[in-house]
């Protein structure tokens, strides 16, 4: 029996309206980065105070991975995004008022819980296009997603040096307004297909990841690489600013442009996901991935060698995501959103886990270290990813 979602069409435009809603919801996420050094100024910040304002933004999303996320399959998910529109816009007014340390925290941790919206959206558009359209729509909405990263923190310093860090948290406020309109008005309707109530859901959440070893699969190989993804970014900076690079800040920051290479890997891979199949597919980027570290390990210290090495991790890991969450979303059609949720939040779990080894492995071994941190993270992925049939 098909997903009666399925029977609705996903035009051209409410694709193009969902994919640029999660590239300004997802960018919130990192909005506050850049501005670390404002805030501290404002507010006589210690490191370790200022460290717990993206923390939190971070912890909130992650809180709403499993608590938040699982109500697309029993509430219609236009009222759940709608509610979430509406504390985004009220949590970056908070932000902008907020007269110390205490209160911006409470903000940007609604912050981090609002941008589930994005998590509202994959799911929902998965829902409403056949299996053969699936990888094309969600190379397509990773496209936004990668986009929303990588720009937030450009868009962010820039507004913040110009015009105050408060001014960062007004124009989310205005962007989430304007796509929480657009979406209310535009985006279809949809029939829960459970009427769980709220704690049997969540526990619903869990007993479906128990109950579907595939799903702890795909969630296990897609941590160990997204591990390995942040064991870079988290250690790039520092390994840029020593000899024989010694970059500031801004020069560092433009290694963010070379990432850019992960949206072409997005879109690549939802054409190429139905022709090879997911399990060949992620195989084949994580090798990628493996040859890209491998790179900027034995030719340490060279620029190209490192741009190139970025180059190829960046469009490996965003292809393979792509092609693990077509696999995912094909699990149980009735449950997607509580699938997506459980396996995200194990993504990003993986992707802090990830952070704080690369930085030890830093610390101890420098860039050699990284380098063989990451490709041990990228072949406990392939064989979490070997068993697989799809």
């Amino acid at each position: 029996m098909s997903n009666p979602e399925q029977s609705q069409s996903l035009s051209r435009f409410i694709l193009l309206l969902m994919t640029t809603a999660i590239a300004a919801t997802a960018a919130n996420l990192y909005y506050n980065q850049p501005i670390l050094p404002l805030i501290a100024d404002e507010f006589h910040l210690s490191d370790a105070e200022l460290g717990s304002i993206p923390a939190l933004t971070q912890l909130g999303y992650a809180f709403a991975l499993l608590f938040i996320s699982p109500l697309g399959d029993s509430v219609a998910r236009r009222r759940v995004i709608g509610i979430l529109s509406c504390l985004l816009v009220v949590s970056c007014g908070v932000a902008v008022i907020a007269p110390n340390l205490p209160i911006l925290l409470v903000a940007v941790f609604l912050i981090g819980v609002s941008a589930n919206i994005t998590q509202q959206l994959i799911p929902f558009a998965a829902s409403l296009v056949s299996a053969k359209n699936k990888g094309a729509t969600l190379g397509t909405l990773m496209m936004g997603l990668t986009i929303g990263i990588l720009l937030s923190r450009t868009l962010s310093g820039f507004v913040g040096e110009q015009f105050g860090w408060r001014s960062v948290f007004i124009m989310s406020a205005l962007l989430a307004a304007v796509f929480g309109v657009l979406l209310g008005v535009f985006l279809p309707t949809n029939n829960p297909d459970t009427r769980l109530r709220y704690w049997p859901l969540i526990k619903s959440t869990l007993a479906l990841f128990a109950q579907h070893k595939s799903l702890q699969q795909f969630t296990l190989a897609g941590a160990c690489w997204f591990a390995s993804f942040n064991v870079l970014w988290a250690t790039l900076a520092i390994y840029v600013s020593e000899a024989p690079f010694e970059y500031n800040a801004q020069q560092a920051g433009l290694f963010g442009v070379i990432a850019l290479a992960g949206v072409i890997g997005a879109k690549v891979s939802g054409r190429w996901v139905n022709h090879l199949g997911s399990k060949t597919l992620v195989m084949i980027a994580l090798g990628l991935a493996a040859a890209g570290f491998a790179i900027t390990g034995w030719f340490a210290g060279n620029l190209v060698s490192l741009i190139v090495g970025i180059i190829l991790i960046d469009f490996a890991i965003f292809s393979a995501q792509v092609a693990n969450q077509v696999r995912v979303f094909s699990i149980d059609p009735k449950a997607q959103s509580r699938i997506n949720g459980i396996y995200m939040l194990g993504y990003y779990l993986g992707g802090a886990l990830g952070s704080i080894v690369g930085v030890k492995a830093f610390s101890l071994y420098q860039w050699p270290g990284v380098v063989a941190v990451s490709i041990l993270f990228i072949l406990l992925s392939g064989m979490f990813n070997w068993p697989t049939k799809k």
